[in-house]
């Protein structure tokens, strides 16, 4: 399976016709937020391919969302034999804004994300092969910053359920640009997908 996913960054060649050109051969894009409707709705468009999508900080709190996708958010969703789940949101820094959480918040939303996710383990043998996020893990590939802290509870729902993939955006590669891009966290492969990555993931059976 070939993943296209996308984040924080408008990139020139995939809002053009060179998109279908150059990933005419990928199977489902992902979106790790903060990133505009239109762009997301020519991706979906130019691709038609399924397409899920998690909100970001940035993004406009929008009852639409961007159409041709699906908001993972606290959901998990089977495709086939693929299991995916999201969580959106960053850390908390300004009062009342939408898609920031504390720390407590986060471990509320991951608790009951975990419940969906048991679930699927009893069921199928495995909890998700792909979670998607806006914020990083503590301490992997985020900031020092209150705004880039990372997200404990995402660690501990990775080590909990094993997915194959967890990918998110939000810290900018020029915040950190010695920074790893993927780092692995027991079996899990943690990706910064900012401002998109390719990735191929072998198929379940």
């Amino acid at each position: 399976m070939k993943i296209l996913a996308v984040s924080d960054e408008v990139v020139s060649w995939i809002h053009s016709p060179q998109l279908a050109e150059r990933c005419q051969d990928v199977d489902i894009v992902l979106s790790c937020g903060d990133l505009p409707n239109d762009y997301l709705e020519y991706i979906a468009t130019m691709l038609g391919k399924p397409c899920f999508y998690v909100h970001g900080n940035h993004d406009r709190e929008d009852r639409r969302g961007p159409e041709g996708w699906v908001n993972l958010d606290l959901q998990r969703y089977r495709l086939g034999a693929l299991r995916l789940a999201g969580l959106e949101g960053s850390p908390r820094y300004k009062p009342g804004a939408p898609f920031q959480y504390t720390q407590s918040d986060q471990w509320l939303r991951a608790f009951w994300l975990a419940r969906k996710m048991a679930q699927g383990l009893a069921r199928w043998g495995r909890g998700a092969d792909i979670v998607i996020s806006h914020a990083p893990l503590r301490g992997i590939h985020d900031g020092s910053d209150p705004a880039h802290i990372g997200f404990d509870a995402f660690n501990w729902l990775a080590k909990a359920f094993k997915p194959r993939l967890w990918l998110h955006g939000h810290q900018h590669r020029n915040y950190a640009p010695m920074q790893a891009r993927e780092t692995r966290l027991d079996e899990t492969l943690v990706v910064n997908v900012h401002p998109y990555r390719i990735l191929e993931l072998p198929d379940m059976p």
